[in-house]
């Protein structure tokens, strides 16, 4: 079967048919191929990355306008499922290009659009997303980085840690400090005067992830740094953090099915007292409940994308359930898929070892499952002190 040569938002109907095609036609091809390699022996795989800028697999939901897809947020859903399936790190890349782009469409100017965003789409330019701190992870109130004003732009001091791609990146989204309560938006080429690469980490799975730390050291920085509004910063950054957890959704039930593609054809395959595995209820059943599970998870996520897609008041709070679930379950039927494998699922080497490290960071980042339940909880207060609850879940 041939290879589309790109995303066809006009022949996309519900369900993200085209997409999905795409989607899967290069993961078997380019990414299924090569994930052991690449968690073996953690590289930035920048070619395959130029191969999906190539496909218009970057900035799904970003207007065609200014280089993207221009579709919604469930095909974006299913552009993060099917890139996952292949391998979760790229997936990530996918997801972190997704939530630069869509700020950079939304509030930048023409001039910030042409100098960061069309070579990030073509994948010619790399994006870091600097939010967390040494003391402020899913509080970004808590951020101390600053930004001054000074004569001629700002002046940029702070640290920021786990950030994704910063050892490889040409430019980061920076969250700072510009008042004593106002956060605000700032873009940073990488490779000014006061800006240092301070590690690089070593991590359990999603290998291929480049992760490390920034430093700034009075950066100097011109005006047109900033990215919309001085002070707007926290409102842009949770703008964009329910597609944010979608996408992390979508990318845990990638490792979902994974994980359950690999455990169910080891259960036909391997035999013991004479039958199949798949044939004893005790390795049958929980594959029914993970299959059931990751169903579930889907359509909850499906339906989230759905609110965001219509500007759903309760879009937030579905993204944070679509997320949790999605997450929460990866991480079990990867458990199950090591199960299934028996000894040699705790085998370096072995598919199901390597999802079960992979599912892991999805219950951390793009807010813990513990933040999911704080933002859904409040929303069912919420909810019963404005009244009985209406069709649709809790605003």
């Amino acid at each position: 079967m041939p290879l589309p040569s790109t995303v066809d938002c006009s022949a996309v109907g519900d369900g993200s048919a085209a997409i999905r095609e795409l989607v899967a036609t290069f993961v078997a091809r380019e990414v299924t191929p090569v994930a052991a390699a690449l968690d073996a022996e953690p590289e930035f795989p920048a070619d395959l990355y130029r191969s999906m800028a190539a496909l218009n697999l970057f900035g799904i939901t970003v207007p065609e306008r200014y280089g993207g897809a221009g579709a919604r947020a469930l095909d974006y859903l299913h552009v993060m499922e099917g890139l996952s399936f292949g391998y979760a790190s790229v997936a990530d890349q996918c997801g972190l290009v997704e939530l630069v782009s869509c700020l950079l469409a939304g509030y930048g100017t023409d001039a910030q659009r042409d100098r960061y965003l069309t070579p990030l789409l073509a994948a010619r330019r790399l994006c870091a997303y600097a939010l967390t701190e040494p003391q402020a992870g899913s509080d970004l109130r808590g951020i101390a980085s600053r930004a001054d004003r000074v004569d001629g732009g700002w002046r940029l001091s702070g640290e920021k840690v786990f950030i994704h791609n910063a050892p490889v990146a040409d430019f980061a989204v920076v969250l700072a400090r510009t008042g004593e309560r106002d956060l605000s938006v700032f873009l940073v080429d990488l490779d000014r005067p006061g800006v240092s690469r301070t590690y690089k980490e070593r991590k359990m799975g999603q290998r291929a992830s480049q992760v490390g730390g920034l430093r700034f050291d009075a950066v100097a920085l011109p005006d047109d740094a900033l990215l919309g509004e001085a002070g707007a910063g926290l409102r842009y950054m949770t703008g964009v953090l329910a597609k944010g957890r979608l996408g992390i959704a979508g990318l845990s039930l990638g490792i979902s099915r994974a994980a359950l593609t690999a455990a169910t054809a080891q259960a036909e395959v391997r035999v013991a007292f004479g039958r199949p595995i798949g044939a004893n209820q005790a390795v049958a059943f929980p594959l029914a409940d993970a299959y059931t599970g990751y169903r579930a998870g889907l359509l909850l996520a499906e339906d989230a994308a759905r609110l965001l897609d219509a500007g759903a008041p309760q879009a937030g709070t579905a993204c944070a359930m679509a997320k949790l679930f999605a997450s929460e379950g990866a991480v079990r039927h990867a458990s199950t898929a090591v199960q299934v494998f028996g000894g040699a699922g705790y085998i370096e080497g072995c598919v199901a070892e390597r999802l079960y490290r992979d599912a892991r960071i999805t219950t951390l980042y793009e807010g813990t499952s513990e933040i999911q339940r704080l933002i859904i909880a409040r929303s069912i207060v919420d909810s019963r002190r404005a009244g009985p609850a209406r069709s649709g879940g809790a605003a």
